[in-house]
């Protein structure tokens, strides 16, 4: 990486979980790995909040759960489909169990890694999408929990004067009206375009 990779304090996560979640639009999101830093600038979240019934803490806490309601600022990967990887970052107190799902990258570092740990060539294909970007930058279970300012997955970058675009989430059932999914206006690395407003 050209600069010094600054990460974001725990301070910046312990906040409204749905202005993180827009704030993280236009950062930088990286995992190191053997062969050196992998990632890209954050393009899509989507927020989990409280009262949600699509956030995995809505009925409390479980083993599988349990770094949602640790500090802010740590990571939070758990498994879909019994396949594909997703990285969150932690909101909010301690207890209260919230999170933001980092939905897609635009990749700038690590690339020729990303494409053999995705087998594709096309860069609007390796990071588009939660499951996606996982397999891109390798993240894993064994990332559960880690230290979003320590690593191996990290979050920095200074703020962006980006334009966001706030959209309803996808890829859920429940309270998928919300307006809870935040875009890079115009971005060609989105999992989905933004509904029509």
């Amino acid at each position: 990486m050209a600069e010094p990779f600054q990460p974001l304090p725990h301070a910046f996560y312990n906040r409204d979980t749905v202005e993180v979640a827009r704030d993280l639009i236009g950062r930088i999101l990286v995992r190191e790995s053997a062969t050196g830093p992998v990632g890209g600038i954050i393009v899509e979240t989507e927020a989990y909040g409280p009262d949600d019934p699509a956030n995995h803490a809505h009925r409390g806490p479980r083993p599988r759960n349990a770094v949602m309601f640790g500090p802010p600022g740590f990571g939070y990967v758990y498994r879909i489909y019994g396949m594909y990887w997703c990285v969150n970052a932690v909101t909010r107190g301690e207890g209260t169990g919230e999170a933001v799902l980092i939905r897609a990258l635009e990749p700038t570092v690590g690339i020729e890694v990303m494409r053999a740990n995705r087998g594709t060539e096309d860069p609007k294909a390796l990071c588009s999408g939660p499951g996606r970007l996982c397999q891109a930058l390798g993240i894993t279970g064994a990332d559960n929990g880690c230290d979003l300012m320590k690593g191996p997955v990290m979050i920095g970058g200074d703020s962006a004067q980006v334009d966001v675009v706030e959209t309803t989430r996808i890829g859920i059932t429940k309270a998928a009206h919300l307006p809870w999914r935040f875009c890079m206006k115009e971005s060609l690395y989105l999992s989905r375009p933004p509904s029509p407003q």
